[in-house]
């Protein structure tokens, strides 16, 4: 494990002594620890939102009614069955 020192402002060092006394973290270390991983798990949540929105954007724009589109759907997969 690496590590790390790093000075922060005195009212930010009393919020996250704050959070520590609140019993949901142990020391400061636990506490930056968690705040990066959740930073990282919205990045990578983020770039996920973003690639689906491109291949939204690739596929088309249609322009029709929403349930129509909804009823073809609807009536492609029932063909595909039958």
């Amino acid at each position: 494990m690496t590590d790390l020192s790093f000075s922060i402002p005195d009212d930010l060092a009393g919020l996250l002594q704050s959070r520590i006394d609140e019993g949901k973290y142990a020391n400061a270390s636990e506490y930056v620890l968690e705040l990066i991983q959740r930073d990282l798990e919205a990045a990578a949540d983020a770039a996920w939102v973003r690639e689906k929105v491109a291949e939204g954007l690739a596929s088309g724009i249609v322009d029709k009614d929403p349930s129509d589109v909804i009823e073809e759907i609807i009536a492609n997969r029932r063909g595909r069955r039958g």
